[in-house]
């Protein structure tokens, strides 16, 4: 394995003062098949299969206008390519990449090159998801080798009108090409003659060589980006459907709670109303017990629904709250934990012989993902030619496939009979992973005769999340006569039961630093949760990098070490494949130093003279696949008024960046998606039900508190991985460290708006 190939650095104008499946497709084969459009043309249908599954799908009916969209490419005789990108676009970009990857391997002409958004085809495509940064790992070979398949087919169709060896024959931006003989055709040209050859199988063809790429690695602008800014309707908010009615949905303020009575003829009376009716919990598929409010315009179901009044049977999560949850923590980290996850060497010795041991408490809370545009959900239910019910929906979900299930078994019926668009989301970050939203739309839809769009108020979103889980760490570490750490105990008090945890509340037996360190223990104990969570961008490592890379920062400042190199030293020397097991990727610990070096370097580490108040922070995480390390400088008025100056990002995600405009565009979102975190964002229960509304009690990041960020890429010889996710964790981290850095003040409670700064 090389190292440190190159890095691509992407600043910004400074200023002064990103749930892993369990096996990827990549071993999968990928069958593709050929069918002519009508009037002319190629299209391209293909699905990956597990072998001996038997036949793939995905061949193409289509008539003089569009072509069903279950192909991944068509191309009519006039030269236009239609690519359509699989899966679901949550602002992560994948609607452009996926078809990149495609039309580099076809050697398309980007500038004639349409893509489409597919809705879920369950027949044709695999995968089709967005989430855990998975689309690039998943489809970053098999996109490809859709679009060498198509390149060979039309390299084939030259060649025979032309009698000669296809080897002869070269390609270049929609064009085949003979130099022997000076003749060229355009795909357009070819298109119908290769339709009518045999598809070749994908596994035999080679792929470019990179250097080669004239598509990927370039800057390409988002293929909606003219649509979003002139305000064209693409998403699910902005679904419109022939007859279609408002509906709204009240449900109990405590998770769990359902209806014990509400008066609905009141309800009914309200203008513009017209139904009102109670629906059922059902567990199975995540329906709440609820009141839904179907009326002609989405306010006038608003309107009612806020003069109903319902009684409400609370349920036990009455009995829970933050304080309590915060009492119980202390609690049981005072006892012997429930359980040991992992125990390296003998900690407790070694803490005994240490003459420098710190002990320190954090705590991270509740966070609401808070999309900018609230779940809803178009659906329309009928009666089908054959008498049973069909279903149609327009979503914006991030796992349509499950949605679809979740629908079919609320209403008894086949998943074949519930067809779902895709439309593209203003934003998931994990939340539109779940399908309650849909669900709750199937139920209200049923119950009336024409289509129903359930939109939901920014109240829901904020008190109906699937949160991301508050946790509890107790920690212990010993420093040695080297200046190093001589152990190192974590007693982890999250939520759950004796038969699992809650969800996205785990930390798994392998984090960091376990492997790297002699003695290491993972301590757990779970207390009950009736709230619902889930996972929220980067799960489980937006919050364990907190807690981790501060509790690493306070170590190297009991040893009086550099941070940087008190982690670097951490790191010399250890191999590829620490803390590795099936859960996880390994984690190579080469990587990450040399990301590490790498920011140290862009940012100035060591070499800058800062004034007083004024502090640099680093940390670093592995996590989706990605190798990521940050430096923030943040000034802190002796009052307490913070203000984060810079941040420089290096990160490694392999050897190619497909779309460096999106890259960097992911990497400061997901920055500045931690930062908001870690600024203010906090979602506290109490009774049972979320105390916050809106975003005036959860706030998001203001556009004065975005600092400039400078963004590096460490190009190294491995898989290209996603960018969704890993950039988030290092950063409310390496904020905290830059605050301690310029007061003198350790963090360890997030978010920051609870914390006094102020320093004398």
């Amino acid at each position: 394995m090389s190292r440190s190939i190159h890095s691509e650095s992407f600043p910004t104008r400074d200023r002064s003062r990103g749930e892993r499946p369990s096996a990827s497709p990549l071993t999968r084969r990928l069958f593709v098949q050929a069918s002519a459009l009508a009037g002319g043309g190629l299209a391209l249908g293909g699905r990956l299969l597990e072998p001996g599954s038997g036949a793939a799908s995905g061949a193409v009916s289509a008539d003089a206008g569009e072509a069903v969209l279950s192909a991944f490419v068509r191309l009519d005789p006039s030269g236009r390519v239609t690519i359509t990108a699989q899966n679901p676009e949550i602002g992560q970009g994948v609607k452009t990449m996926l078809p990149m990857l495609i039309a580099e391997e076809l050697d398309a002409d980007w500038d004639r090159v349409r893509v489409e958004q597919a809705g879920l085809d369950t027949a044709s495509f695999k995968g089709q998801f967005a989430g855990g940064s998975m689309a690039t790992p998943m489809h970053y070979e098999p996109m490809r080798r859709v679009g060498a398949v198509g390149r060979a087919m039309l390299v084939a169709a030259a060649a025979r009108r032309w009698g000669v060896d296809a080897a002869e024959c070269t390609t270049e931006a929609g064009v085949v090409r003979h130099a022997a003989s000076s003749r060229s055709a355009t795909y357009g040209e070819l298109a119908s003659e290769a339709a009518a050859l045999p598809a070749p199988d994908p596994a035999g063809l080679a792929l470019k060589d990179p250097k080669d790429f004239r598509i990927l690695g370039t800057a390409v602008p988002g293929v909606d980006n003219h649509a979003i800014v002139t305000g064209e309707p693409l998403f699910g908010i902005d679904v419109e459907v022939p007859g279609m009615r408002r509906a709204v949905f009240q449900r109990c303020p405590v998770f769990g709670g359902t209806v014990k009575s509400v008066d609905l003829d009141a309800v009914k009376a309200a203008p513009g109303v017209l139904d009102a009716f109670v629906v059922d919990q059902n567990p199975e598929v995540g329906l709440p017990s609820g009141v839904a409010v179907v009326a002609d315009t989405w306010w006038a179901a608003h309107q009612a629904r806020r003069s109903m009044q319902v009684e409400w049977d609370l349920g036990p999560t009455a009995e829970q709250g933050s304080e309590r949850f915060a009492e119980q923590a202390r609690s049981l980290a005072a006892a012997e934990p429930q359980e040991t996850l992992k125990a390296d060497g003998d900690v407790g010795a070694a803490l005994a012989a240490s003459g420098s041991v710190l002990r320190s408490e954090y705590h991270y809370p509740f966070l609401a993902h808070v999309p900018l545009e609230p779940q809803n959900c178009t659906v329309h239910v009928r009666t089908g030619a054959a008498g049973g019910k069909e279903v149609e929906i327009w979503a914006p979900s991030q796992t349509p496939e499950r949605g679809q299930g979740e629908v079919a078994k609320l209403l008894g019926i086949e998943p074949a009979a519930v067809r779902i668009h895709l439309t593209r989301m203003g934003g998931g970050f994990g939340r539109r992973l779940n399908n309650d939203y849909m669900v709750e739309a199937a139920a209200i839809a049923a119950r009336v005769d024409f289509p129903v769009q359930l939109l939901w108020s920014r109240e829901d979103d904020v008190q109906r999340s699937f949160y991301r889980p508050a946790g509890y760490h107790f920690l212990e570490g010993a420093i040695d006569g080297k200046g190093g750490i001589a152990a190192w105990r974590d007693h982890f008090v999250t939520f759950g039961d004796k038969d699992g945890y809650a969800r996205s509340a785990n930390m798994r037996p392998n984090e960091f630093p376990q492997g790297l360190l002699a003695n290491y223990q993972l301590d757990v104990s779970k207390m009950p949760l009736g709230v619902p969570t889930g996972p929220l961008r980067a799960p489980g490592s937006n919050a364990i990098a907190f807690v981790v890379q501060s509790f690493l920062d306070e170590l190297a400042h009991a040893a009086g070490r550099d941070p940087l190199q008190f982690r670097l030293d951490l790191l010399d020397g250890k191999m590829a494949g620490v803390s590795g097991d099936e859960a996880k990727p390994a984690f190579d610990a080469r990587r990450m130093r040399d990301v590490l070096t790498l920011v140290g370097e862009k940012s100035g580490w060591g070499r800058r003279q800062l004034p007083r108040g004024t502090g640099m922070g680093i940390a670093f995480h592995f996590s989706h696949f990605g190798y990521f390390a940050e430096v923030v400088q943040a000034t802190v008025s002796q009052r307490g008024d913070l203000a984060v100056d810079k941040v420089w990002v290096a990160g490694d995600v392999g050897s190619q960046i497909v779309n460096p405009s999106n890259a960097v565009n992911q990497v400061q979102g997901a920055v500045l998606d931690g930062l908001g975190e870690a600024l203010a964002q906090e979602i506290t229960i109490e009774g049972g039900a979320v105390e916050q509304s809106n975003f005036h009690d959860f706030r998001l990041l203001r556009m004065g508190q975005a600092p400039p960020i400078e963004v590096h890429f460490l190009r190294s010889d491995n898989a290209p991985t996603g960018l969704g996710e890993p950039a988030l964790p290092p950063l409310p981290p390496a904020l905290c460290n830059a605050i301690f850095a310029a007061t003198g003040k350790r963090v360890r409670t997030l978010p920051l708006s609870g914390v006094d700064l102020s320093w004398a």
